[in-house]
């Protein structure tokens, strides 16, 4: 050791105005003086030459580490060059408090010596700083002996204070016996340090280090000299591709890597799969790396989807395609391929990666839920929608070849006496076997379907002439001849008929459909399961039904429909129970008109449903005058059809209205016909369900008319029941009586208030009265009337 160098590092503390604030060992001995003598005193006393670059470094980039030369005055009056090292220290808000002096000496160098002599003979001490990472110097006690400010600043430690510190005490805890064991190796058999540790600063945070090192001799004693790595972003980096790897291994898709082979037609070896490929093809991995993937193509299948996959591969870009491959077993499976190159560092694609969906299932379900879409559920025919799509195909083709094309409309007779003497099980046989008998009249390239309960229609394709579609619309007729079997009776099926002819009778599916409509309610009726062909006589009633569907469109536009209501009244007291509301149309015609002038075409058309959301409106808003009024407790009955109440958002409308007009529980009630219930069970338990939540009552209409299920009338838990028009009437004979009074029995028996309609005179009344009915509601007792004269005949009867 040199007179100038000292036993540690001279390191000493100024402060921000440039006072000396902190002296360490090595700075006593290389300036001789000790530390009280110094403390408070300018550092620039320390300078023989050098204090402009001082001052420059003190207070120029203070944030900064910086670094200058100058002539020191040391011990014995003697001046060394030096080269000075200043790093900031800042406080817990980040204000600069000074700066940390590293001093270090620098030796002559001779003139004449080369430069890779002067290089060697550059000081450790001054490059060390200049390391990316830490640098260190260990002894055999673990304590260090030199380091870097980088070491300082990642342990948040002061010279002095790593000058006390010993290695071991830098290392997380369960690390320690290892770091240990491996220093011991370094000292004793010179191997070499390679170690990935935890350094712990003073805050307590952990840095992940590499440290790589080395034993040195230095003066007769060993060091270990080494070098620490932050290997923060490398530790993420490893993280990120573990978490990717069990990303592959867990996704539930099937993925494949191959190598990009380059030319078109090479192999593209697969280098990766993961299990989900496993379970999907049933190939492991072992069975499938180094092959090419199309050893899974079955043959003879989708070869323009295979064309695009080779096109895209070859091009480099990104591809979807979905074909059947090959499982290991044979089976075939829907796979939904997706396949991107994976470009390399320079930007070429090296890799492809293949995501296999196994979308067999979904093609198997997909399928199923298009043959419920376009078929009847009951008969496997084409329904509605297919007919539509059929008959639309038909037609272009026709034109093309100039061709005929009939449309046959099927509707059976007296299909609702069917149901009602032996039951709905006995009309669902009478439906499949008619589909039967028709698929089998008609030829493979014809549709049969079924429109509507008991209505069908057939579209018979490419007819050469006029003669051929009269033989095959006889077999038609001649197949309804012969009843259907069931539970031992013989049934006997009649239908009516009504055939239109393109381009005779219209050049689109909606007018054939129509005119082949208009030419089957022509012969309705007569029961002699008669043909009828459109023709021109029959346009008239065709141009009235659309003229009449016009007017209802202008009726709704200009508000032309109105309500009248009819009391009930109780049949004990005579006191006003309720007002149903009757729909009028102010026509500009022909006056006002009842509901039968023009409610039929509304449900055929749909019209039914806007006239149906203004029946409701204003039917709301006259209980809403009910109820300001003083008689919030009489409720007003509104008739809806199943076409209206089938409707989305029916219900939601119900309890939006009820809200808008504040009506009370009980102030309005629904009117809805057995047979619309019954034809879908299910709908009409939840509609009933959610009525009585809303407290809005159900009145059951048609009583006593066709089968009713009276487990079903009873699970809908109606208000109300009402007695068929016809049960108003006493039978001349007597007969009928019993029967009447078995239905006011039953609907007594099932907790609901019982109502007669249609009264007109006196006898009919005391006949209901005496029978049991509840409630009564008919002309005998007044007409229906406008809201505001209901109104007065409300507060006259019910405060008299």
């Amino acid at each position: 050791m040199s007179e100038f160098e000292a036993p540690v590092r001279a390191i000493f503390l100024a402060d921000a105005s440039g006072a000396i604030a902190g002296w360490n060992a090595g700075c006593a001995h290389l300036f001789g003086l000790a530390s009280g003598a110094v403390l408070g005193q300018p550092a620039a006393l320390l300078f023989a030459s050098g204090q402009a670059a001082w001052h420059e470094a003190l207070h120029g980039a203070q944030a900064h580490e910086s670094q200058l030369h100058a002539n020191l005055r040391i011990a014995h009056g003697g001046t060394l060059p030096a080269s000075l090292a200043l790093v900031p220290q800042f406080d817990g808000q980040g204000g600069l408090i000074g700066h940390t002096v590293a001093v270090t000496a620098q030796r002559h160098i001779d003139d004449d010596a080369s430069e890779a002599e002067r290089v060697a003979r550059t000081p450790l001490a001054s490059v060390v700083d200049l390391f990316p990472g830490t640098f260190f110097a260990v002894n055999r006690d673990g304590r260090f002996v030199l380091w870097n400010h980088n070491m300082e600043r990642m342990l948040e430690l002061m010279p002095d204070e790593l000058a006390a510190t010993r290695a071991i005490d830098l290392v997380d805890l369960p690390q320690r016996p290892v770091f240990v064991d491996r220093m011991r190796r370094v000292f004793e058999h010179g191997e070499e340090l390679q170690f990935e540790v935890e350094y712990v600063s003073r805050s307590g945070k952990e840095t992940p280090f590499l440290l790589r090192g080395t034993r040195i001799r230095c003066d007769g004693d060993d060091y270990l000299f080494g070098l620490g790595i932050d290997i923060t972003e490398q530790r993420a980096r490893e993280a990120h591709l573990r978490l990717r790897e069990r990303a592959l291994h867990a996704a539930s898709n099937g993925i494949v890597i191959t190598r990009s082979a380059g030319g078109p037609g090479a192999d593209n070896l697969i280098e990766y799969v993961n299990p989900a490929f496993e379970r999907i093809t049933g190939y492991l991995a072992g069975e499938v790396i180094g092959l090419d993937p199309r050893f899974m193509a079955a043959p003879g299948m989708h070869d323009n989807e295979r064309r695009a996959l080779r096109e895209g591969i070859a091009a480099r870009r990104t591809v979807n395609v979905v074909l059947r491959n090959l499982r290991k077993n044979g089976e075939l499976f829907w796979n939904d391929l997706n396949i991107t190159p994976v470009q390399g560092e320079h930007g070429a694609a090296t890799h492809f990666i293949g995501v296999i969906n196994d979308v067999t299932v979904l093609k198997q379900r997909t399928a199923h839920l298009e043959h419920e879409v376009n078929h009847d559920s009951l008969t496997g025919l084409a329904n509605r929608n297919l007919m539509w799509d059929r008959l639309e195909q038909a037609l272009h083709l026709a034109q093309r070849q100039k061709s005929l094309v009939a449309t046959v409309l099927i509707d059976l007779n007296n299909f609702k006496g069917i149901n009602d003497t032996f039951g709905h099980e006995a009309g669902d046989v009478v439906l499949k076997v008619v589909a039967r008998r028709l698929q089998a009249s008609v030829r493979d390239s014809d549709t049969v379907a079924r429109m509507s309960g008991d209505e069908f229609v057939l579209v018979l394709v490419n007819q050469p002439s006029l003669r051929f579609t009269l033989r095959m619309v006889e077999r038609l007729r001649q197949s309804f001849a012969i009843p259907v079997a069931f539970g031992g009776h013989q049934i006997p099926v009649g239908a009516s008929v009504g055939v239109s002819l393109y381009p005779h009778d219209g050049n689109t599916a909606a007018e054939l459909v129509r005119a082949a409509d208009v030419a089957m309610y022509h012969g309705k009726g007569n029961g002699q399961n008669d043909v009828h062909f459109f023709s021109g006589n029959m346009k008239a009633s065709t141009e009235a039904k659309r003229k009449l569907e016009g007017e209802l469109r202008d009726a709704i536009e200009r508000d032309e429909m109105f309500l009248l209501y009819q009391p009930r009244v109780a049949t004990h007291s005579g006191r006003m129970t309720g007002f149903e509301a009757l729909l009028r149309w102010r026509h500009p015609e022909h006056g006002v008109l009842p509901p039968g002038h023009f409610l039929a075409e509304a449900e055929e058309s749909g019209a039914i449903v806007e006239i149906g959301r203004r029946v409701l409106d204003q039917a709301c808003a006259f209980a809403g005058q009910l109820a300001a009024i003083g008689f919030g407790s009489v409720p007003v009955t509104v008739n809806v059809s199943y076409r209206e109440y089938s409707q989305p958002g029916f219900v939601a409308g119900l309890a939006e209205r009820m809200q808008r007009h504040r009506l009370a529980p009980g102030s309005l009630q629904l009117d809805m016909r057995i047979d619309g219930l019954i034809r879908n069970p299910v709908l009409g338990r939840e509609l009933a369900e959610q009525l009585r939540d809303l407290d809005i009552g159900l009145s059951v209409d048609g009583f006593g008319t066709g089968l009713c299920d009276l487990g079903y009338l009873q699970q809908l838990a109606a208000t109300q029941v009402k007695l068929a028009r016809d049960t108003a009437h006493p039978a001349a004979d007597g007969n009928g009586d019993g029967i009447a009074k078995s239905l006011v029995d039953i609907g007594h028996n099932l907790n609901m208030q019982v109502v007669g309609e249609a009264v007109e005179t006196r006898p009919q009344m005391e006949y209901l009265t005496a029978l049991g009915c509840d409630q009564l509601q008919g002309i005998w007792f007044s007409e229906p009337l406008p809201a505001e004269a209901a109104q007065r005949l409300l507060k006259d009867r019910q405060l008299a």
